[in-house]
């Protein structure tokens, strides 16, 4: 036993920098936090709102001043960047053992500070006191009657912003002004909730637009918050009615709110908090639909006459969203984007996997059936 501990030292003098051995102490720190967090939400909510938000914060004001997505160009430049470090192992170090040792523990290294980087920065979100609970609701699992019952709601206040909506000729509504525009909207639209729910932190950020949207398109991704960068990024591909909520979510995302179904509720109250008619209509459109979607498997006939008395100008801006989105309908790449979205989501503590979205439900039930909408 003895023999063994002594040649773990000299292996670890030997093979292990100041670089590495920094790295796998954050490693093991940070992995002593995640247990922490999951065990005490308390614990999770604090580290969260003050640790991790600082951090958030550095890199959000870093990467911000950058005209481009730094988190997609590392994201794009992954495969010849794998291909340059197996050129560069098989080349300089796989005929001498110590080199491709120590070449070996340095990317394992690089792997490590990664893994950190997510826990310190953003993992802890996941196990934070749920959403509900803290805007003193509960998010049951709701009937028909709720559903139906929201989407009225969703649809009557929809209803008095549409005459400040421009429509083009497909049925599609028109965004007044430009995302920079836009970006400056919500983040004066945060600053107003972040007075009103204490556990979102403030941070006057820059989101980024996707230089590849085109082709992201077919993954169905409308956006992605990149923590190893501290950006917010947004799909500037789809029809605009999507880009304000989608973009108030990543921005959740890059304050801490990790669940995609508490994000994307987050980013419905946000919105609410702007005096923007469109910023608003995207909120509520977007909410409408994901419950008139529920609707529709709870009650597939009820959900029939409710989509009959939806305003036309809603119901074409819908049919248009579809007709846009039958070219990206079936592909191979959103198959593959899925499975590894739900691995990662459920692997971070998210039972529901990618379904977890949708769950966002739950809340705007609770939260029209309760105070919160009054």
């Amino acid at each position: 036993m003895k023999r063994i501990i002594a040649w773990i030292k000299n292996a670890f003098k030997k093979y292990f920098g100041v670089f590495s051995r920094i790295s796998l102490s954050v490693f093991a720190v940070s992995l002593v936090i995640l247990l922490m967090s999951k065990l005490f939400p308390a614990f999770a909510d604090f580290f969260n709102r003050y640790i991790s938000s600082s951090i958030r914060f550095v890199l959000s004001n870093i990467t911000k001043y950058l005209p481009f997505s730094l988190g997609e160009t590392l994201f794009l430049s992954l495969p010849m960047l794998f291909f340059v470090l197996i050129f560069v192992y098989v080349k300089k170090f796989s005929k001498d053992d110590e080199k491709a040792i120590r070449f070996l523990v340095v990317m394992f290294s690089c792997v490590s500070i990664m893994f950190s980087t997510h826990i310190l920065s953003f993992g802890v979100g996941y196990n934070c006191t749920e959403l509900d609970r803290r805007l003193g609701m509960s998010a049951d699992p709701v009937s028909a009657d709720e559903l139906e019952y929201t989407a009225i709601q969703l649809r009557g206040e929809m209803q008095e912003l549409l005459d400040d909506i421009d429509f083009n000729a497909d049925g599609s509504s028109r965004m007044p002004y430009s995302f920079s525009k836009l970006n400056d909207k919500l983040n004066a639209a945060y600053a107003k909730a972040c007075d009103k729910y204490d556990f979102i932190p403030r941070l006057n950020s820059k989101v980024k637009l996707i230089s590849v949207s085109p082709i992201m398109t077919y993954t169905h991704i409308s956006g992605i918050y990149t923590y190893y960068t501290g950006e917010a990024n947004l799909n500037f591909n789809y029809p605009d009615y999507t880009f304000p909520y989608t973009m108030a979510h990543e921005m959740a995302h890059q304050r801490g709110v990790a669940p995609e179904d508490e994000a994307n509720f987050v980013a419905f109250l946000v919105c609410m908090e702007s005096d923007d008619s469109y910023i608003r209509y995207s909120a509520y459109l977007n909410m409408y639909e994901y419950v008139i979607s529920a609707y529709s498997s709870a009650d597939p006939s009820g959900y029939s006459s409710l989509l009959s008395e939806t305003d036309l100008r809603v119901r074409r801006e819908m049919i248009a969203f579809s007709d846009f989105f039958d070219k990206y309908r079936e592909s191979t790449a959103s198959e593959v984007s899925n499975a590894i979205n739900d691995t990662y989501l459920k692997a971070s503590g998210e039972k529901a996997g990618s379904a977890s979205y949708g769950l966002v439900v739950d809340l705007a039930c609770a939260y029209y059936t309760s105070d919160g909408a009054k």
